[in-house]
């Protein structure tokens, strides 16, 4: 989400903005990973980013000379961020969480965007795809080298959309200064359309796995999978009759042939790992620090996932990212040792 004044924003309308005139903007939840791509993109432009304040309860790497990192708890009432924030002007403001609004009467622009499941790091932040996927296979190579899927067997099959972190910051700083996008909302995804069936495979294979032909119908254990309902009332629900539908979407659920959370509680995983950090120099509590129950929730949805570029595109935004590359950069070693000191690779692909 990105935030500019209104005056501003008429000046640029009619040309008086200028590369001449660097703007000053604020970042908010700066160590996060979209937020953390969005102080490095800007921080790359210092001609049209003159002063990046990035504000954080922590400062987990070094920034850019244009980039000031400012300490707030983000968490805190909003008279104390006030007097935290009272000597700081600017002119944008991006803030990569949710917000909401006290009113509508207010002097700013407002662009919201849309991202679906994030591909990206941020150091200290194990709540991303593909560190905790990344584990998962490290862990099933060390067990029994099967890297099966543990999510929904529905979704498996279905369509999916993915963000890359940093594809998402070059939108945003491109929306924060283009006219046409000003108080619009914009889904920001790669541009392609994936699936399971075909992503898992390539990971298995970046791993040294494999996936069991007959992965889908291998029996589990009682107690080894999961069940959770979503809402009563899917969002597409809402225009169902319009479109001649009323009555036939169903109840969505979050389906685990494999509880991540639990899986990740089993003596075998856990006695996997510790060897594992041992012998490659990974971060003992790793294990512990993955977000099992975010992938299970990724990974056990029982519905299409498609979102359309088609508003941005028409606004000239031409910004596009394969997945699966994204997705194998990744995995590749240097990412690992650098932010989660290292997971295991030695497959291809």
């Amino acid at each position: 989400m990105s935030l500019g004044p209104h005056s501003i924003r008429r000046l640029r309308t009619l040309g008086a903005h200028e590369k001449s005139t660097p703007s000053k903007s604020q970042n908010s939840s700066a160590p996060g990973i979209l937020g953390r791509e969005i102080v490095t993109a800007l921080g790359k432009d210092p001609e049209t980013w003159q002063t990046v304040h990035a504000l954080s309860r922590s400062q987990k790497e070094s920034y850019p000379p244009n980039v000031k990192h400012d300490f707030i708890d983000l968490t805190g009432d909003a008279k104390s961020m006030a007097k935290q924030l009272q000597r700081i002007q600017v002119d944008y403001v991006f803030f990569a969480a949710y917000l909401q609004k006290d009113t509508e009467q207010e002097n700013w622009d407002v662009n919201v965007t849309y991202p679906n499941d994030i591909i990206g790091f941020a150091k200290g932040n194990f709540m991303n795809l593909a560190t905790s996927i990344g584990i998962y296979a490290a862990i099933s190579k060390e067990i029994d080298r099967q890297l099966v899927f543990p999510g929904s067997e529905t979704f498996y099959t279905c369509f999916h959309c993915f963000t890359y972190s940093r594809l998402h910051a070059q939108f945003n700083a491109w929306a924060a200064m283009e006219p046409r996008c000003s108080s619009q909302v914009f889904n920001v995804i790669n541009g392609d359309t994936e699936f399971w069936q075909n992503l898992w495979s390539k990971m298995a294979k970046r791993f040294g796995c494999k996936v069991p032909a007959n992965q889908l119908d291998l029996p589990m254990e009682k107690g080894t999978g999961s069940i959770v309902d979503l809402a009563p009332e899917p969002p597409n629900a809402e225009t169902a009759a319009e479109r001649g539908l009323q009555g036939k979407f169903a109840h969505g659920k979050v389906e685990q042939r494999i509880d991540l959370i639990k899986w990740s509680h089993r003596p075998d995983v856990k006695k996997a790992w510790e060897r594992l950090a041992a012998r490659e120099g990974l971060e003992k509590d790793g294990l512990e620090k993955a977000t099992w129950g975010f992938l299970g929730f990724v990974l056990g949805r029982n519905y299409n996932i498609v979102q359309s570029m088609s508003k941005a595109r028409r606004l000239d935004w031409n910004g596009y990212i394969d997945t699966w590359i994204r997705y194998r950069n990744a995995l590749t070693i240097w990412r690992w040792r650098r932010f989660c000191r290292g997971l295991p690779h030695r497959g291809s692909g």
